[in-house]
Formats: structure tokens, sequence, C-alpha cells
């Protein structure tokens, strides 16, 4: 069989969608033994960033070029079984589709997003989602999600498979990596750390307003707090949020990181804080969790499904919970102490081996009831 994958995202710091689709396509390469894996990518730093036995291909960056033409195209001169995409199929695709839709935050949040983008997600995903021969989610909670929002569909045509940290994601020695944190961001520890790009549902304003009231309750405590994501149409908000703290010299914006420095920055903060309003899957607290970080996070959509009693939840509304809980943590080594504990534990309930079996179980199945379908209009016609 041939499976072919749209991994424009590789290599264009296109964040989440780039993790998901580089670490499911590695862990297929080592899987699909018998199976032939495309991948159409649009940034030179995609051909290293894939195992060999992925054929690549390239298609535009450009959207419009991309969606428009290019991978119909290509589908067209490949005959795969199937093409695997993110939230949008290309107009006229030749061949099944199967698609993964994170969250559905665009409908039942499109506050958080440009009125355009919110408009443009909602025209996109409905054509896909009704054309898609299965539906890939990676929580119980953006499936039932996705099944109220598009209340036509049949409900076997979402499942969820569970994403997971990249093996990259481990304990190293705290020591190192604060110093390797101090010489390459000029940062002392103790800091707290925030992962995720500058945008209104990952709350990064009420996580500034909470850091603010911890610094006056606790004085004697010398953290920073680190926000770690990249820049965005929303960004200056956060930023005007950060001057206007009145702890602004303790507050550090890193942008867009690497895999690598995030490692790094995992290892060496105190504790991890992900105060986001709406996730489908929440990929940063695993990571931090496979670090062996303690992590408070939200008490919204699917991030109690995934860290499952391994985090102290707070309400992200409510800036007197966050406080309490980044506090209760650094007040208490043994809770924190437990938690990291608990965290990697957690974290190891997911591997992308785990994901690509699964993925590539739906993958397979979409083939066959494809051929079947191939087979009986041959009949039909003779």
């Amino acid at each position: 069989m041939r499976f072919a994958v749209d991994a424009h995202a590789i290599g264009r710091n296109l964040t989440g969608n780039e993790v998901y689709v580089r670490s499911l396509l590695g862990a297929l390469a080592t899987r699909a033994k018998d199976c032939e894996i495309v991948a159409y990518v649009s940034a030179d730093e995609a051909l290293s960033a894939l195992p060999a036995a992925v054929r690549t291909r390239r298609v535009a960056a450009n959207p419009f070029w991309r969606l428009g033409l290019e991978l119909s195209a290509k589908a067209w001169q490949d005959r795969p079984d199937l093409l695997h995409v993110q939230y949008t199929a290309p107009l006229g695709c030749p061949v099944p589709v199967v698609v993964s839709v994170h969250d559905v935050s665009f409908l039942e949040h499109p506050e958080y997003f440009p009125r355009a983008r919110a408009l443009q997600l909602q025209w996109t995903v409905r054509r896909t989602v009704g054309r898609a021969a299965r539906i890939l989610t990676g929580t119980e909670f953006s499936r039932a999600s996705i099944l109220r929002a598009y209340g036509d569909l049949d409900e076997d045509k979402v499942v969820a498979v569970p994403n997971a940290a990249a093996s990259d994601f481990r304990p190293v020695s705290r020591e190192a990596a604060a110093a390797t944190v101090r010489e390459r961001f000029s940062i002392p520890t103790p800091f707290l750390l925030s992962v995720g790009d500058l945008q209104p549902r990952k709350n990064q304003i009420g996580l500034i307003k909470a850091f603010a009231r911890l610094v006056r309750a606790y004085p004697q405590w010398k953290h920073n707090l680190v926000l770690a994501g990249k820049e965005t149409w929303f960004a200056e908000r956060v930023h005007e949020a950060a001057r206007d703290s009145g702890v602004a010299e303790r507050i550090r914006f890193f942008g867009f990181v690497s895999d690598q420095d995030l490692l790094q920055l995992y290892n060496a903060c105190d504790l991890f804080v992900f105060p986001s309003y709406y996730e489908g899957f929440g990929l940063p607290v695993l990571e931090a969790m496979a670090c062996g970080r303690a992590v408070v996070c939200s008490n919204t959509s699917a991030l109690p499904e995934v860290v499952d009693g391994a985090a102290i939840l707070f309400d992200p509304y409510a800036t007197d919970q966050i406080v309490r809980a980044i506090a209760d943590l650094l007040l208490d080594p043994e809770l924190k102490a437990r938690m990291e504990r608990l965290g990697l534990q957690r974290a190891a309930h997911f591997s992308w081996q785990k994901t690509a079996a699964k993925t590539l179980e739906v993958f397979c199945q979409v083939a066959e009831l494809a051929g079947v379908a191939r087979r009986r209009a041959a009949v039909a016609l003779r």
C-alpha cells in the first residue's frame, strides 16, 4: 500500500501541526514496513527531518497553490491509497482523505482567531470533514466536540488517536540544563516556564497577572517567568500586559525555540505552567512531564483527560487559583516531587509508536474499503 501525507508544516515553525506530522511520519517509517510513505513537503529543512524510508516530494508553501492545485496533481500522479491531511484537504482530491482535526476551537471559540482565519477554517474544515473517509483527533474530548459540531457524522468515522511527547523530551541533568539556559538565554534559575504561541486561547495575559500577584505575595522568591512561543497577531497585547504588570523585569519572552532548546528549558525550570483556556490535546504538558517537571495547568477542555491526575489543576479564568496552584508546589517540596514522579509515569503511557500503530490501522481500513469499492465498481461496469 502507498500512503501520502501532506507534510508542508515540517521546517516552517508551525508549532503543534509541525510536531504532529513530523513525529507521526518518523514513527510510521518504522512500523509501516510493507507500505510506502510519501510526504509532500514545502521546506528544505523537512528533507533532513524525515527518515530516509519516507519518500519526499515538493509542494508549494502557499496554501492557495498547494490546496488548489498541487496536492491534487501529486495525488493523480502518485496514486496513493489515501491522502492524510491536517484540517484541510485539497480541492478535487482523487483519492480517499483521512484528516486530523486536533480541535474545533475555530467553531466553539472563534474569538481566539482573526475573523478571516476563523471563517476560513469554518468553511474548509467542514468541507474536508464532510468528504473524509476518517477523522482522527487526539482525545475523547475532541472527538465529542467534533461529533457535536458536525452533527450529521457517523460516530465510527471519528477516531481518537492520542498524541505523545517526542522521545527527545526526557530528564537530563538539571544543573547542566540550568547552565545551558544561562549561557544560551542569559537567564538565571529559578524560573517558571510556559510554552505556547502568543495567542488569546493560551492565556498568557492571565498567567502574567497571576505571576505579578505571586511576586507581591511572596517577595522572598526570586523566580522569573519565561514564555516560549511564536509571536502572532496577538503578541503585542501580551507584551503590553507584561509591561503593565509591575514585574516586567522578571518576565522574559523567548519567541519560537527549537526542540533542543525546549529540552533544556523544560529540565531547567522549577515548574511548568500551562494556563490555556482551550486545548484539543495540550502537548506541552506531556513534554514537560516527560522531562520530569511538575505541571500546573488548566482544568478545561482536554487537559484533565491528558494529565489524568498527574498535574495540579486550576480554573484559568480565576487568577487566585493560578497563584494558589503555583504556590502550593513551590511551598511543598514533597508535593512537587510527587507530581514530578506522577508526571513521568503519565507521559510514559503515550508514545508515537502507539500513535503510529493506531493511525496505520485506520489507514489500512480506509484503503481496504476503497479497494472493495473499486472492485465493485469494476464488476458493475462489465
